[in-house]
């Protein structure tokens, strides 16, 4: 496809151009120059380059005057610390017709197929962080040299709702085989994005050399010299197209249900294409990832996946309602209440990213101990690992302490309690911590449900009580619920917001209601679902019936991975506070009483059955529903729920909602966390009489 740069800026008139410039280079062995393109989107490192149609017709041009000048080779490289992170989804975002979508695709593939079908060698110098049509662009060349500090690499496209549309999925499986294009594109991808590291990349073959960050581009060079002059081969792997090839599409099929449920189209599309590249004909496969491009373009889910995207990228990054960060205090010393596991976490946490003495405190010598050695056992696990030397993982381990005397948090600026979910008892443990520290240190709350203004009602400084909402695993979750009670003041905020972006969690506002967001949403959702099995429902449908949605886990696992007493506390709680729309089960208090923790029980063939025990001791009612009216009923309290919420003012806007359902509770980006599904399908308005966002915010256009 042939376009002018004037008819790419008319696609995408506010594209921030990555311009590609091509200088010739003498290179010690050859007698013909290198033509050397670098791609450049003059930014610095925090505004990585990507491929809009301007960067496109840049990289195509550049190439061409590449080629004219009869190279000896030619080389494609980024700036510093970045080759390039793929297309620019905003171009995405504003195609208003399946067209617009074509052309994006068409050209992509167009451009980088100049260095694939190029007759002078091509080679690809991922000198930084490499993702998506960044990748892309490097598979496309013929040989590939990475740096070993390179940041990131990915391709991501199946974790956003997508799929590698520009030659990704024809060109990975055909270099490095389809089982391991199989963890590259699907497993990892809907692993929470997980990362290539550098030395992952060159054992899979995605790289062909690995050389260090301090002389990358000449060492780079001269091993391109080495390969043009003959001197150097670079082996390939022989991909089988039979048996592995049919074990690999299984392999991936099973991640793609397992992790989606079937309700992500560009996973689908994903797995179509990864058939399709068994013949390793690139002509017919860039026109289906082309025309599968398109139709997804064109998709509501995928708008939701790319409103998913902007929220954990952008709006996580600027807290709605956050209080100038100039306020906040600085952080020198931190104490901890409470020494269980949750505490333990939150510990490590903070000396790992803060890097400042933390002191934990509990009722008794061994359960301070005990927390004290968690810490340095997870330490020496990662220094075991090698993600940490051996020099820090002695000055981390120095930094934590225990005492059994709150006296130790005399001089902490930051003192947070994770002990028992009791209102009387946290009110008991800051009046005991306010005895000892100064007036201006921020007292935290890590509690999931209770009334943060409850707690400070009796302090001497109410202003400096904050809610601190971490999620279990702590060091993996990425939401941190920061809760205003009704005396908190700027400066106590400001700081929980410093320290949170320090910790290197994504914050958001919350007001001070009863189990703020994820919490309340889940005991509202779960709710349904347990009710509909204490109506009659079994155990077998119930479970199933949210399924369409792919969230991570199912209802029934979600219980057992929350703990059931933690569940049924929450309940209680919810229903304490609104009653007309929270129940607490009686099946559930008998569930508990019993010390049961999970419905499930599985064989050793992972045979999945209701535990006989807890099938004996449920009282059902006659009244069965059936899938569909266990998740519409679920959904639509759901949205009765949002709605109510953001009348309140829990969090500024329906965004807020969805970030925390993302980041807090896992749920997948083509929902685009909860509302953009409840608005397409209908639900929003049927129980609220209206939309949660504007039409095309994270859907079509109309």
């Amino acid at each position: 496809m042939t376009i002018t740069a004037e008819e790419a800026k008319a696609i995408f008139p506010d594209e921030v151009v990555t311009h590609a410039k091509t200088r010739l280079i003498n290179v010690p062995g050859l007698d013909k120059p290198v033509a050397f393109i670098t791609i450049d989107n003059g930014l610095d490192h925090t505004r990585p380059s990507t491929f809009g149609p301007q960067s496109l017709v840049s990289l195509g041009a550049a190439f061409d005057e590449a080629h004219a000048a009869g190279p000896a080779a030619i080389a494609v490289t980024g700036k510093p610390f970045i080759f390039a992170v793929g297309a620019d989804l905003t171009a995405v975002e504003q195609a208003t017709d399946r067209s617009q979508g074509v052309t994006i695709g068409k050209l992509g593939h167009d451009v980088f197929k100049k260095f694939t079908d190029s007759d002078i060698p091509t080679f690809a110098f991922v000198n930084g962080a490499v993702m998506g049509g960044g990748l892309e662009l490097a598979l496309s060349c013929h040989y590939r040299t990475l740096a070993s500090n390179a940041a990131a690499i990915a391709l991501p496209e199946v974790f956003l709702g997508l799929f590698p549309g520009w030659g990704g999925t024809q060109l990975l499986p055909n270099l490095i085989g389809a089982n391991d294009a199989v963890t590259v594109i699907f497993e990892n991808a809907l692993n929470q994005n997980k990362m290539l590291k550098p030395a992952d990349a060159l054992k899979l073959g995605i790289a062909d050399v690995l050389f260090d960050s301090a002389d990358y581009l000449e060492q780079s060079l001269l091993w391109l010299s080495g390969v043009v002059r003959g001197e150097i081969t670079v082996p390939r792997k022989e991909i089988d197209r039979g048996e592995a090839w049919d074990a690999a599409v299984a392999r991936a099929k099973a991640i793609v249900h397992g992790k989606t449920k079937g309700a992500a189209p560009g996973a689908e599309k994903a797995l179509e294409l990864l058939e399709l590249a068994r013949s390793n004909d690139l002509e017919s496969g860039y026109t289906a990832e082309t025309e599968g491009l398109a139709d997804l373009v064109m998709s509501d889910e995928l708008r939701a996946g790319l409103y998913s995207f902007n929220l954990v990228q952008k709006r996580a990054k600027r807290p709605a309602g956050a209080p100038d960060k100039s306020l906040a205090r600085k952080v020198t010393k931190v104490g901890v209440v409470g020494a269980g596991l949750m505490a333990s976490q939150m510990a490590l946490l903070f000396i790992r990213r803060l890097h400042v003495p933390v002191v934990l405190t509990d009722i008794d010598q061994a359960r301070v101990d005990k927390g004290v050695g968690y810490v340095h056992a997870e330490i020496d696990k990662l220094a075991g690992k090698s993600r940490i030397s051996p020099d820090e993982a002695n000055r981390l381990k120095a930094l934590v302490s225990g005492s059994l005397d709150k006296a130790a948090f005399a001089d902490a600026d930051f003192v947070i309690e994770a002990v028992f979910e009791d209102l009387a008892v946290k009110q008991q443990v800051f009046a005991e911590v306010e005895e000892h520290v100064s007036p201006e240190a921020i007292l935290a709350t890590n509690t999931s449900s209770l009334s943060i203004t409850d707690m400070a009602s009796k302090l001497k400084h109410p202003e400096r009580v904050v809610g601190f909402h971490f999620f279990n695993p702590v060091a993996v979750m990425p939401l941190l619920e920061i809760v205003r009670a009704e005396q908190t003041d700027d400066a106590t905020l400001a700081t929980a917001f410093a320290v949170g972006k320090q910790l290197k969690k994504s914050s958001v506002l919350v007001k001070d209601a009863p189990a703020f967001v994820v919490n309340r949403l889940l005991t509202r959702f779960m709710g349904e679902v347990i009710k509909s099995v204490d109506e009659g429902t079994s155990f077998e449908v119930a479970d199933k019936a949210t399924e369409p949605l792919g969230l991570p886990m199912s209802p029934m696992i979600l219980l057992q991975l929350v703990g059931s007493a933690v569940a049924l506390h929450v309940s209680e709680t919810m229903h304490g506070a609104f009653p007309d729309r929270f129940s607490v089960s009686e099946n559930m208090k008998k569930f508990v009483a019993a010390g049961k923790g999970a419905v499930w029980q599985w064989d050793s063939s992972g045979n999945q059955t209701v535990d006989p025990e807890v099938q004996a001791l449920w009282e059902f009612g006659d009244t069965p529903l059936t899938g569909d009216e266990v998740k519409n009923r679920a959904l639509e309290a759901l949205a009765e729920e949002i709605r109510i919420m953001l009348d309140e003012g829990v969090v500024a806007e329906a965004q807020d909602i969805d970030l925390c359902m993302l980041l807090g509770a896992g749920w997948p980006f083509w929902l685009g966390g909860i509302t953009p599904y409840l608005d397409r399908t209908g639900i929003s308005e049927k129980v609220t009489g209206k939309r949660f966002l504007a039409p095309g915010v994270a859907s079509v256009p109309a």
